[in-house]
Formats: structure tokens, C-alpha cells, sequence
């Protein structure tokens, strides 16, 4: 995927999100360490989540998730035509849960699942489109989460980045 189409591609997302209502908009800025395999390296993402919607007549709460990511390269061997060295932009959306109200003490964990496009192909992100799972908590200034972004085997190889994240937030 060239820049251009990374550009077409957040400008439809913004457009998209734009759509949303602003009230009760969460912002983060998460940062931490990224592993393929063993090999750690930095990442940062910026991450917008909207108003929650209730998720029929259960118990469960959704909130649309918008994400721009960086994931640094690192230089280990490959025995594929995928290298490590290359850092990856990734623009990604999708949802967050929750479950329960505001008073329960288990509302405050969250699992997201987004789609995510990249900018460029690595060992450990061999396609230009991802999934992205994110296991987290989140307090009103404060997160932490555990993220997984991967092709899910759709192209090999498939290494995939699992990185843990802490964040700052707030609401505008």
C-alpha cells in the first residue's frame, strides 16, 4: 500500500468519523513495547472512542473505535522475503465493549476488534490489512491494554505484533 493510498484511506475515515456525534468523544494517547516472537520494539497510538451505544437489550456496550498507529522496525534475520527493518503505520477501526453499568467494577475492562490498513508489509505484518485485538482497561485519565495486530493467517507469514500498551486519556 503506497502513502497515497494511506492518505485516501485515513481521509475516508475521517469523513466517515465526522459523521459521529463528538459528545462524549474519548481520547487516548497509548504508548509501550511490541513483540514479534521475542523482539521487542516501540509503538504509539492515537485512539478516538466515541459515544457507547447500548448492544441490544443486553448488558453489553459498543462504542465506534478509530486508532492511528506506529509500530518501529527492528533488524533481526529473516529467512523470507519479508524484512523487520521497515517502521508500519497502521490506520485501523472498529468497536469497543463493555459489560455492565457504570457502578459495576468489572465496566471499566474493555475488547475491541478493528480492521487496519498499513503502509508498509514486514515479517511480522506480511499483508496490508490486519485485525486488531485489544484486551484493556480503562479509568477516566489513565488505560492499559494488551494489543494484538495480525493477519489472521490470511497470508504468510503471519508473526504477527503483540505489544503492551499504557495510556493517557481524556474526553472532550
Amino acid at each position: 500500500m503506497s502513502l497515497r493510498h494511506l492518505i485516501r484511506s485515513t481521509i475516508i475515515l475521517a469523513l466517515a468519523t465526522a459523521a459521529l456525534p463528538a459528545a462524549a468523544t474519548r481520547f487516548e494517547v497509548q504508548a509501550g513495547r511490541s513483540y514479534m516472537d521475542s523482539h521487542g520494539t516501540n509503538a504509539a497510538f492515537v485512539e478516538a472512542v466515541f459515544a457507547p451505544q447500548p448492544l441490544g437489550q443486553t448488558r453489553f456496550t459498543w462504542s465506534p473505535d478509530v486508532s492511528l498507529g506506529w509500530i518501529d522496525g527492528r533488524h533481526v534475520a529473516t529467512d523470507s522475503r519479508y524484512t523487520t527493518r521497515d517502521s508500519v503505520a497502521l490506520l485501523a477501526a472498529g468497536a469497543r465493549f463493555h459489560l455492565g453499568g457504570t457502578g459495576d467494577w468489572y465496566q471499566p475492562l474493555f475488547f475491541s476488534e478493528q480492521l487496519a490498513a498499513t503502509n508498509h508489509v514486514t515479517y511480522a505484518l506480511s499483508s496490508h490489512y490486519q485485525f486488531v485485538s485489544t484486551l484493556g482497561w480503562q479509568a477516566k485519565h489513565f488505560s492499559v491494554a494488551i494489543r494484538h495486530v495480525s493477519n489472521g493467517s490470511l497470508h504468510r507469514p503471519n508473526a504477527g505484533e503483540t505489544m503492551a500498551l499504557v495510556g493517557v486519556a481524556f474526553d472532550i
